[in-house]
């Protein structure tokens, strides 16, 4: 679709959503979430008691007869590709789980956009936020982390004030990187801000989002009477029955854009936000922890006029929802005040699906609205038999069973999505149904190069079978299209291949075959180049190719655990015997420098520094622990020299001996001592 095409939108103040990721409870992906979504399926987990037990419950607490053994428990939230983002298996053992599973959704949000996460647009921006964690309490209170990696570097890699630069400093963004909190509302407030961003020209794509992971542990939670949790592990936002909400994890990104520019370079619009709007209550209610009506009908109202759009335009709204008799009254009354006594607006809330995702909350229902904005399909509030009598004299209708989302002549699907956070914080946006794209590039006229890759045989081969059967379904996008996203959005891995194929269907057929241990027979001079690791320029395609979305990389790195309270942090032992050192001291270094940088024994001294995943803090923490422990003052210098590790312990003690020492050592560790 051209900008002129797109006029109606009003590009001066609207932006796209141009990418998403997202993990929820019962979904690794958002086609599973979808698909979820629209079976009515709620994915809140009932836990047994053996798998209570065999996750390190209490079994006090399980005899307690308020315990609910119900989560919205996101799965294999302990897995992370540490390699990938240049993790060593020590740093990605400390690594807040929830900064794991975030930095691989926003690895796959700019995958979904046609992005390589590695060359990102310029000036792309991170806004996310996250909630508290079991890891990282525990990471704090335990002295034995602390002074096996430095006290500075737990803080680094367990406080949720890095999460947004960790993304940006590993994916090599140069945008504003900020980490949001307003509690529940955290995440749909990133978005706000990201999107105010935007237009004001302080970056030109940014990464928007949250996370919640508060453990990786199946756990249940004791229910209190007048508490916010539901009695029955079950959330029933806007039902007669409803008695609270259920905890939950997940993750949510979006890639966002200025519509104007996502249209001119090609992107593939998800959705347009069209307003947005942030409202505090202040101190107009009746406690810290409740919400007000007044602000949240202003920030939908606000929303909306920043839209240019009346709220009766809706025809969706997405409420925050939690299932409580407070908060889902307050809610209701504030939504009506705001959309008016007319209209017919359906209403939903996904934590009847998968709990209450904190800090990924908003994310979880703004994502869910796309989904339903690009199926055309209004997904139902699950668990829901009776509700609410509030409804009844209200432009508000709960939806409890999927219809399609009708369209209308000369007016775009529309919705608005509310989140409230616990002190005040209100956030309303206004999504739109993405514009209809024109017909991509025409079909191949002669054999084309698609290059894949990944880390592993096995990764591999997911990636050839995936994009075979993405491009046997009927919406499949044109070859050229997919050549082109596959060679520009796409990180280039050690494990590589490639087909040569003039038609979809043949293309899925070689991938296919790929995927089952068969390589193409078909050979090219620039593929054969990919296959050794080269950098290719690849050739012009036709005119008009643009990026699509393609099934994103398949990550499978393995489990690092997490931390939990009153439990020991876990250690790496080498492996292997070491072998002998030509002396007592040169043993220790070795160990220290083993230990620091989680080597596998004393082959790893055969990589430098870097190679061996050392980085400045590691150096600083182990130039510390060789001056305190051994009485070594090594030159900082040393860690980057390109010689391998063994040289470097002699070296090191060489330095011992010789008694030479780095000045600016003293100062440094004292700066850095100073901000843990």
């Amino acid at each position: 679709m051209t900008t002129e095409e797109a006029a109606p939108y009003d590009l001066e103040s609207a932006v796209a959503v141009v990418g998403m990721s997202g993990r929820f409870p019962g979904a690794p992906d958002l086609d599973t979430y979808w698909a979820n979504l629209r079976d009515g399926v709620c994915s809140v987990s009932a836990f047994t008691e053996k798998e209570l037990l065999a996750d390190g419950a209490d079994p006090a607490d399980l005899s307690n007869p308020a315990y609910v053994p119900a989560h919205g428990y996101l799965a294999d939230a302990d897995r992370f590709e540490a390699e990938l983002f240049g993790f060593n298996r020590t740093e990605a053992a400390a690594l807040d789980p929830q900064h794991r599973v975030l930095l691989e959704s926003a690895w796959a949000a700019l995958e979904d956009a046609g992005y390589a996460p590695l060359d990102a647009p310029s000036r792309t921006g991170v806004y996310v936020g996250g909630s508290p964690t079991e890891h990282s309490l525990a990471a704090a209170t335990d002295p034995a982390l602390a002074a096996s990696i430095g006290a500075l570097q737990v803080r680094i890699l367990t406080d949720r004030e890095f999460l947004a630069p960790w993304i940006s400093y590993r994916l090599g963004l140069d945008g504003p990187s900020m980490t949001v909190q307003t509690a529940c509302s955290t995440s749909l407030t990133a978005v706000h801000l990201a999107v105010q961003a935007l237009l004001l020209g302080e970056c030109d794509a940014a990464l928007a989002g949250g996370v919640a992971v508060g453990s990786v542990r199946k756990q249940g939670y004791v229910h209190y009477q007048g508490g916010i949790f539901s009695p029955d592990g079950r959330c029933r936002p806007f039902d007669e029955k409803a008695a609270g909400t259920v905890p939950g994890s997940g993750v949510g990104v979006l890639v966002l854009r200025r519509l104007e520019d996502a249209l001119a370079d090609g992107d593939p619009v998800r959705a347009v936000i069209r307003g947005t709007a942030v409202t505090n209550d202040g101190a107009g209610k009746v406690g810290f922890t409740a919400p007000g009506v007044d602000q949240q009908t202003a920030a939908i109202t606000e929303a909306w006029a920043a839209a240019g759009l009346e709220p009766s335009a809706a025809q969706y709204l997405e409420a925050h929802g939690t299932g409580t008799e407070l908060g889902d009254r307050i809610e209701l009354e504030a939504a009506s005040a705001a959309f008016g006594s007319g209209g017919d607006i359906a209403l939903g809330s996904v934590k009847s699906n998968i709990g209450h995702a904190d800090a990924a909350a908003g994310a979880a229902a703004l994502i869910k609205t796309i989904l339903m904005l690009e199926h055309g399909t209004l997904a139902p509030t699950v668990d829901v038999t009776s509700p609410v009598t509030a409804l009844q004299g209200s432009p508000l209708r709960l939806v409890t069973q999927a219809r399609d989302w009708p369209g209308r002549m000369g007016l775009p699907r529309l919705a608005g999505v509310t989140s409230v956070g616990i002190g005040g914080t209100n956030v309303h946006v206004v999504v739109q149904e993405a514009p209809q794209r024109g017909a991509g590039a025409s079909a191949a006229a002669e054999p084309t190069v698609l290059p894949l890759s990944a880390r592993t045989d096995a990764q591999l081969a997911l990636v050839a079978a995936r994009l075979a059967a993405r491009l046997r379904e009927a919406d499949a996008p044109s070859l050229a299209d997919v050549a082109h996203t596959l060679r520009t959005g796409r990180v280039g891995m050690p494990v590589r291949a490639y087909v040569v194929a003039a038609v979809a269907r043949e293309a899925s057929d070689k991938l296919t075959a790929l995927a089952e241990g068969h390589r193409d027979t078909a050979r090219d001079p620039l593929g054969e180049a990919w296959l050794r690791g080269e950098e290719v320029t690849w050739p012009a395609l036709d005119a008009g190719v643009r990026r699509v979305r393609l099934p994103a990389y398949p990550f499978a790195g393995e489990s690092h655990g997490a931390l939990t309270l009153g439990s020991p942090v876990a250690r790496t032992t080498p492996d292997g015997p070491a072998a002998a050192p030509e002396s007592e001291l040169e043993s220790r270094v070795a160990e220290l420098v083993i230990e620091a940088l989680d080597l596998d024994g004393r082959a790893g001294l055969e990589r430098t520094y870097f190679e061996a995943g050392g980085d400045s803090l590691t150096a600083v923490h182990l130039a510390g622990r060789l001056r305190d422990e051994l009485g070594i003052d090594v030159p900082i210098q040393l860690f980057l020299e390109p010689i391998t590790l063994k040289d470097m312990t002699t070296r090191i003690v060489e330095t011992k001996e010789h008694g030479a020492a780095d000045g600016a050592l003293d100062a440094l560790l004292s700066e850095f001592e100073a901000e843990s």
